[in-house]
């Protein structure tokens, strides 16, 4: 069936960290070799794979798919990507980019496809965990790396599923803090003019902070409406499209009175760009680094409360909303989330008496009690 080796010369190979190197004949009779596999057993199993492919796959074929399970992971990435045509720049294939060059090529990019076995991504997962890669973020990694090689499968760089019985990490949902209304008009009180007005459109409006951060005096369509189109992005500190939106569209919401005043406030103040921003600093838009110096001083002089982060600003329009009974699709469409899941995963808790109510009500409706 062929062979497995080590070329390093060490005297005890076979507890040595160097790779073995496999020797078999192809299906055009010459004699080939393939290399990195991290154990015997990979390698047994590769051989064992070539042995099963020259059974049932005829000769020209077969070679054409080792030929492609030569390429590394890293190779095949670039390739896989480029064919991605529909992913944006800004959103999707921004954090797509971020995944195959941070953490997919550093830690398995070079290995060979036909190298790549469910225990090799079992590894990766493994080594993201040791790396402490934060668990949401492992979860959309291994969605990433998992299409690419479902893909380099699907076109026969293996022959065998290379992520067959791997489980993808669990993703627990960390606890949603939210400030009291005392907490936030102390935050108000204490922020610098732009920290502020972000601050009031996360927790007047419910924009995310690449939103809030885009506030723009354009966007007041109505004395009590809101447009949100756009964000300026956390990497790329330029405008970009909306979450799960695609270019163009836009999403309206309520403005409150306070808030339109507030923004009325720091434009007769600060005025406005060209384009009708109000944030800005050295490159024209409020950047994620400046917030950030801000945020720190800001939480510095408020009461520690742990969880507590700027997002809490945007988890009490929630909590505003939903508990003085705004119907939770409302809630769901003005915070941009993709589907009303979401908002009930995240805010349920917002809304402990609603089965209870529900039992009196229709109690109410039903035949008396004894």
């Amino acid at each position: 069936m062929g062979s497995f080796f080590k070329d390093c010369g060490c005297a005890r190979s076979s507890r040595c960290p160097h790779p073995y190197t496999i020797r078999f004949r192809n299906g055009a009779g010459r004699q080939s070799e393939e290399g990195g596999f991290a154990t015997q057993d990979d390698a047994i199993e590769r051989l064992t794979q070539i042995y099963t492919e020259k059974k049932r796959t005829a000769p020209t074929v077969a070679e054409a798919r080792r030929e492609l399970g030569q390429l590394t992971v890293a190779e095949y990435a670039k390739q896989w990507r480029l064919r991605q045509r529909r992913m944006t720049a800004y959103s999707t294939g921004e954090h797509v980019d971020s995944a195959i060059n941070v953490h997919i090529v550093p830690r398995i990019g070079s290995r060979k496809l036909i190298t790549v076995t469910p225990m090799a991504v079992e590894r990766f997962l493994d080594e993201l965990e040791a790396d402490g890669v934060g668990r949401g973020h492992q979860v959309n990694i291994f969605r990433i790396l998992k299409t690419i090689l479902k893909d380099a499968y699907d076109k026969g760089a293996m022959a065998e599923d290379p992520v067959k019985g791997v489980q993808e990490p669990e993703y627990v949902r960390e606890k949603v803090v939210i400030p009291t209304l005392d907490y936030l008009k102390q935050a108000l009180t204490v922020a610098g003019e732009d920290l502020a007005l972000e601050i009031a459109m996360m927790a007047g409006c419910g924009l995310r902070n690449g939103e809030a951060r885009a506030v723009n005096i354009n966007n007041l369509v109505a004395d009590d409406v809101y447009r949100v189109h756009e964000q300026i992005h956390s990497n790329t500190h330029r405008p970009a499209k909306l979450k799960h939106r695609k270019a163009g569209e836009f999403r309206e919401v309520p403005l409150p009175r306070s808030v339109r005043e507030a923004i009325e406030r720091y434009e007769s103040k600060h005025g406005a760009t060209r384009e009708g921003y109000l944030l800005r600093g050295p490159s024209g838009y409020y950047t994620e680094p400046m917030e950030r110096r801000r945020v720190h001083t800001l939480f510095g002089k408020l009461p520690v409360v742990e969880g507590m982060g700027m997002y809490g600003f945007r988890h009490y329009f929630a909590s505003n909303a939903l508990g003085n009974g705004i119907p939770i699709t409302d809630v769901a469409e003005w915070m941009g989330h993709k589907s009303i899941e979401e908002t009930y995963r995240t805010y349920r808790h917002l809304m402990p008496g609603s089965i209870t109510k529900a039992a009196r009500i229709l109690d109410a409706g039903l035949w008396e009690t004894a």
